[in-house]
């Protein structure tokens, strides 16, 4: 059964006729930070995203450089494929590479790959996340939910915060470790802006930020902005 505060959550971004009949999600994002620096990326300017909601399948592109290699996940596993639609590269269980080696100082598009679909994802599927029977939701508090999410879904790491407005159901923060970085990568990714198309909201500026031990994110340093250009929801 639903907390009152996933009910509110999922009211605030469209309800749950929309989000169980929708079946993928496209979108345009620009993404900057020192994340990226660190690990020798380029920034994403307006790349575009398409996924599934129902499973953990997402595409961006550009991934890199080479504005013709988009970057796809598909569960565990990832792989680049050119304009023509042709595998040039894949990597089966991503995530057992992470973070050590060469990943400390540098990803690859592959690494890149993993990691910001994933991402993307999980932000942008939400509140679809919240009727995801896979995923252990508890209210802690009103407006204050914790998620244990299972293997199967790559995420950030296993368990996770979720803080909504408690008038509104709009979602204003999301603590979580970015394990694939560092186990000492504990993050505040907070909503910035939220933005309304075709009558329903969806976030459309979030930073992260470092947090302090009691949850609290951080003004500096920026390690991610998400700025969101389009974002749709497609029913077939």
């Amino acid at each position: 059964m639903l907390s009152l505060t996933a009910q509110k959550a999922i009211e605030a971004y469209g309800g749950v006729e929309l989000w169980e009949n929708g079946k993928f999600i496209e979108a345009e994002v620009s993404v900057r930070g020192l994340a990226f620096t660190l690990k020798r990326r380029p920034f994403f300017k307006q790349a575009k995203l398409k996924m599934e909601i129902d499973r953990p399948y997402s595409i961006l592109t550009p991934i890199g450089k080479n504005k013709g290699i988009s970057g796809i996940i598909d569960g565990q596993d990832v792989k680049l494929e050119n304009e023509n639609n042709e595998i040039v590269a894949e990597r089966k269980n991503a995530r057992q590479y992470f973070p050590f080696g060469r990943r400390l100082l540098w990803w690859d598009d592959l690494d890149m790959a993993y990691f910001a679909n994933y991402a993307f994802w999980n932000y942008f599927t939400l509140p679809r996340l919240l009727l995801n029977e896979e995923i252990e939701w508890t209210e802690k508090s009103e407006g204050f939910l914790m998620a244990k999410f299972p293997e199967t879904i790559p995420t950030h790491n296993e368990i996770q915060e979720f803080h909504f407005d408690k008038e509104t159901g709009r979602l204003i923060q999301h603590n979580y470790t970015a394990e694939i970085i560092s186990g000492l990568a504990k993050a505040a990714n907070v909503v910035i802006e939220h933005s309304k198309n075709d009558d329903f909201l969806f976030t459309s500026l979030r930073r992260v930020t470092p947090r302090t031990k009691k949850g609290k994110a951080l003004k500096k340093p920026i390690l991610i902005e998400i700025k969101v250009h389009k974002y749709r929801l497609i029913n077939q």
